[in-house]
């Protein structure tokens, strides 16, 4: 094996240059099999293709490689042992703002630090790779697997992320396209942070401690994405306006009680909505957790209707200060414990679906009362509303449920 050793402990970055590249067509070079230590950049526009074999070993220090030309692209290398240092932003793949048009593809990356870093920059490809973290190394410690910040126009398709702190993290960067990433075994999934008018289409999760933290964000269009056996929450969406939640599919949020949560009250809730109005919540699949959907903080005014609540030990949990119709165009949600009928066969329920009464409403202002859950008191309390319905509580009310879940799509 070929070795291009590094030129002291904390060594100089070198242009990429110093290797072996080998011409593989106008402007394109191909690097041969080997490992090449220590640090390197790419200052000027060119493609680069590693055979088989081709690994950037940094030795714990830096970066991997720097980017800082524009239309560089950087394709087939394996990335190792980059530095650790999070402040300083070490990551295999570090792109400067000057890197225009960069494309880091199919590329394999696994470290401690962040994986690949796009910093304030345009039209950046970032396809196919597979970067893996340090599970010796506590999480919140690791970098983020891919970082945008300050970034427009990117195209984050089909990478596998898995061990790092957050899969993708999204910072002050509008106009970006997420598809079609698998995201296991993180702290948060795909992580965004004042990021608007940005597509998260058909990428999947699991293990997470949140799926999706969509956090200080508007029109955020998000579709056809999966959940599956994360922790505390599949979606989360606090401080979001005027988005678009359509075709997604969470199933199995457990408890994960770790105390490492966004928002406190993590309860393994397939939908959290939090201090966030005027989106469009339509055609989801809610399954098999703890809460099928949670709002607080006056998550009002959103349009709800067409999803479908499958198997939560909770379907809802709301406690309102007006009544919130869960309804659109004469059109509701399915809900796998409706009790109703449909007598004329329309395929919507001839009585409204109410999921609280008072009991939960007080049950969620006073938790203590959960020990008086089988008294005679409450069983009184849950008689009384029955028999009188003008002492109800505003809460959600489905006028017209479904009776059959609503199909799922596949995302384009």
């Amino acid at each position: 094996m070929l070795i291009v050793a590094s030129a002291g402990a904390v060594a100089a970055v070198r242009p990429i240059t110093d290797l072996p590249l080998q011409a593989d067509g106008p402007n394109r070079w191909r690097l041969p099999a080997g490992e090449y230590r220590g640090s390197f950049r790419i200052d000027q526009p060119l493609k680069l293709t590693c055979a088989p074999g081709a690994i950037f070993q940094a030795e714990g220090q830096g970066n991997g490689l720097l980017i800082s030309a524009p239309d560089v692209s950087v394709q087939g290398c394996t990335f190792l042992d980059w530095g650790d240092d999070l402040t300083a932003m070490n990551a295999a793949v570090f792109i400067q703002p000057q890197a225009r048009g960069a494309q880091v593809l199919g590329n394999r990356l696994q470290g401690q630090g962040f994986g690949i870093w796009v910093d304030g920059t345009q039209d950046v490809s970032v396809i196919g790779n597979r970067i893996q973290g340090d599970t010796s190394v506590r999480s919140q410690d690791r970098g983020n697997g891919i970082h945008l910040y300050a970034v427009h126009g990117a195209r984050v398709i089909d990478n596998h992320v898995r061990d790092t702190r957050d899969g993708i993290y999204i910072d002050t960067s509008n106009g970006n396209l997420l598809q079609g990433n698998t995201l296991e075994d993180l702290r948060y999934g795909i992580h965004y942070m004042f990021a608007n008018d940005n597509q998260v289409l058909g990428n999947t999760t699991r293990r997470t401690r949140t799926g999706y933290a969509l956090m200080q964000s508007r029109k955020l269009t998000v579709i056809g994405n999966r959940s599956e056996q994360d922790q505390n929450y599949g979606i989360l969406m606090n401080y979001i306006t005027y988005s678009t939640l359509q075709d997604n599919v969470v199933t199995d949020v457990r408890d994960g009680s770790t105390g490492d949560t966004m928002i406190a009250g993590g309860e393994g809730k397939a939908l959290f909505i939090y201090n966030s109005l005027f989106n469009r919540i339509e055609n989801n699949r809610f399954a098999r957790s703890a809460v099928g959907i949670h709002l607080t903080a006056g998550s009002e005014d959103n349009r709800i209707a067409g999803n479908a609540f499958i198997d939560n030990q909770r379907q809802v949990k709301y406690v309102a200060s007006r009544l919130q119709e869960w309804s659109a165009d004469g059109r509701g949600n399915y809900w796998s414990d409706y009790l109703g009928w449909d007598r004329n066969g329309d395929g919507l329920g001839d009585v409204a679906y109410e999921p609280n009464d008072n009991v939960d409403r007080l049950l969620w202002l006073y938790p203590q009362v959960r020990l008086l859950m089988n008294s005679p008191g409450i069983e009184l309390l849950r008689w009384v509303q029955r028999a009188f319905p003008v002492m109800k509580s505003p809460g959600v009310m489905d006028s017209h449920p479904l009776m059959q879940a609503p199909t799922q799509k596949e995302p384009a």
